[in-house]
């Protein structure tokens, strides 16, 4: 008898175990996919230990060392000084830190954001739908960069300042998807049989509805990553975002322009680091798109 309790108990975690070796299968199939996985393990690694490691931890401080300016990179200084003498490197690797957590930051709000107005535009429907989806495409209709940029005006520079500015421009895709995805899932058999039985509509939406909205959430969210750097990166670029002596990989950008090309270094050392972190949260997010959604499984 308990040996057919015991095998009665384990065998619905079968099919979930199975779901997920094929899903990690399919992931290691993709080269692109693992590159992008390996890449955004490597920006993620600096994004916690990068001030750590820096080697002139000084500079990051806003240390100078003028008669070190403009040194071409060497083995000192790999990706070499810039203006006030500044190793590089250490610059760029605690910049990783700002900008990647700047754009995770930005990334949940809009997600919090965006599933909590879609999901109860979704899920009550009727007027509430109209209002919400409403306020939403109005918001869709500014281009997002202009938002933020007008939002960050008016709040002032600063790192929590441009989170919210980013922010407010950032959630309509999160309840655009969502809702969607609620209104398909609200009348499963599953919900219905939920509510015949007597549950709240909260219950039957955050316990029933919302997990099933998860996978094409997590897929978003992987492939915003790149365009939340960006456009981290772009306020600083253009003076309303983080400012010096802050170092963050588009105020970086924005400092050296003015010695291009003669000191071609300082700027490529933050370019390259955006390209490498953009690129891999892009390269995961297709990966993950691949084993998450239902449609591309096979």
């Amino acid at each position: 008898m308990t040996d057919t309790a015991e095998h009665i108990a384990t065998e619905p975690e079968l099919p979930k175990q199975d779901k997920l070796q094929r899903a990690l299968f399919r992931f290691r199939q993709s080269r692109l996919s693992m590159l992008g996985a390996v890449m955004v393990a490597l920006v993620v690694f600096f994004t916690a230990f990068g001030t750590l490691l820096a080697p002139f931890p000084e500079h990051i401080a806003g240390g100078v060392d003028t008669a070190a300016r403009f040194q071409p990179p060497s083995w000192a200084h790999p990706f070499g000084t810039n203006e006030l003498g500044q190793d590089v490197l250490s610059l760029v690797m605690a910049g990783t830190t700002v900008s990647v957590l700047a754009g995770l930051s930005v990334v949940l709000i809009g997600t919090v954001i965006g599933t909590l107005v879609g999901a109860i535009a979704g899920f009550a429907g009727g007027w509430i739908d109209e209002i919400l989806m409403r306020l939403t495409d109005l918001t869709l209709t500014i281009p997002g960069l202009i938002l933020a940029m007008a939002v960050a005006a008016a709040l002032g520079p600063g790192f929590t300042n441009m989170i919210i500015a980013i922010s407010l421009s950032w959630w309509p895709g999160y309840a655009r998807l969502v809702r969607g995805e609620v209104l398909a899932v609200r009348e499963e058999s599953y919900v219905n049989a939920a509510r015949a039985i007597g549950a709240s509509p909260s219950r039957i939406l955050l316990r029933h509805i919302l997990p099933n909205t998860v996978s094409p959430i997590i897929v978003k969210m992987s492939l915003d990553m790149g365009f939340a750097i960006l456009m981290v990166a772009g306020l600083g670029f253009i003076g309303i975002g983080i400012r010096p002596p802050t170092p963050e990989w588009g105020t970086l950008l924005s400092v050296s322009r003015s010695y291009m090309p003669d000191y071609w270094w300082t700027a490529m050392a933050p370019g390259m680091a955006m390209f490498f972190a953009v690129f891999g949260f892009n390269l995961l997010g297709d990966g993950l798109r691949d084993i998450l959604d239902p449609k591309a499984r096979r």
